[in-house]
């Protein structure tokens, strides 16, 4: 099994360059990202200072749910109060007045590149405070706000906390018939496989429907599609308990559509191979099963023909 990495690879090579092998080179590169997340890095004011912006269309959504206190916190200083023109968030890096110590850099390229990460971040950590907020008052019911963030065209995720669970849900979109045919077989393996193997009964519970959205979302009046699938995480406290274990939890979750599409295509690719390979061996077959034809007209390395009886 292949996991996606959190972080932003391009970024993370960036960085490295320039504070560990200290590459101090004028830059001006737009990168894409994930979902639809646009990075630019630039050096505009001199090349010790570096500029890494983030456009993303769900954007404000985020900060509604607290995205900024999240990102003041990561990043501090490092956050601009003003954002570049055309992008979102803004972090300025001076590479100079950076610590030469070896883990305090290693520390600062991880933060950077994962600012995709942290930004979506916001609005899980929102959930969790509820929850745990709830269960310290002790609580047996809570009114919190579905929280809504559309990073994709047509697709959501939508987290709402409770006072024993929170509930994410997934909106994806298969637009190809082969995709929702493998798309099916992954997501009920996801509901299936928490029943089946014992070591995972300590997993997220995890509900598969096609089309008809969860009770949570029906008062939203969602689009009636059946190329719309919804998945439904739902994470109790032990899957969120504060410290590391909270950190991988809100990482894993947020790389699940990814995740769950690059299985797909990867599972088209290999059935494409396995045919291809297959359609060769037939051919192999076919063309030894040919048969010879007699008396045909030969001819000699003189040019003269004859006919072999």
């Amino acid at each position: 099994m292949i996991l996606l990495d959190y972080h932003n690879v391009i970024i993370k090579n960036t960085l490295e360059a320039r504070l560990k092998e200290e590459k101090f080179e004028p830059i001006d590169m737009t990168v894409a990202d994930f979902d639809g997340v646009t990075y630019r890095i630039s050096t505009p004011e001199s090349k010790t200072v570096i500029h890494i912006s983030l456009g993303w269309a769900c954007a404000a959504e985020l900060f509604r749910h607290g995205a900024k206190e999240v990102l003041q916190r990561e990043y501090g200083q490092l956050l601009l109060e003003t954002p570049e023109q055309g992008y979102d968030v803004t972090l300025s890096i001076d590479l100079e007045q950076v610590s030469p110590d070896a883990e305090a850099r290693d520390e600062i390229i991880r933060k950077v590149s994962l600012l995709k990460r942290n930004l979506l971040a916001a609005p899980f950590e929102r959930a969790f405070a509820e929850q745990e907020q709830c269960e310290k008052e002790q609580k047996t019911e809570i009114k919190s706000e579905l929280m809504a963030v559309h990073y994709r065209a047509e697709e959501a995720i939508y987290i709402k906390s409770n006072f024993d669970r929170i509930t994410v849900i997934f909106s994806t979109t298969f637009k190809d018939e082969t995709d929702k045919i493998f798309g099916k077989v992954f997501l009920q393996e996801f509901v299936d496989a928490r029943r089946r193997v014992p070591a995972l009964q300590n997993a997220p519970q995890v509900l598969y429907s096609i089309r008809e959205p969860p009770m949570e979302l029906r008062h939203l009046n969602l689009k009636d599609s059946d190329d719309i699938s919804y998945v439904t995480f739902v994470l109790f406290p032990n899957h969120f308990t504060m410290g590391d274990m909270r950190e991988e939890t809100i990482s894993r979750i947020q790389i699940f559509r990814d995740y769950l599409h690059y299985h797909i295509k990867c599972s088209k690719a290999y059935m494409h191979t396995r045919m291809r390979a297959r359609v060769r061996d037939f051919l192999k077959v076919l063309n030894r099963a040919k048969p010879e034809i007699t008396n045909a007209e030969k001819k000699t390395a003189s040019g003269r023909t004859f006919r072999r009886s």
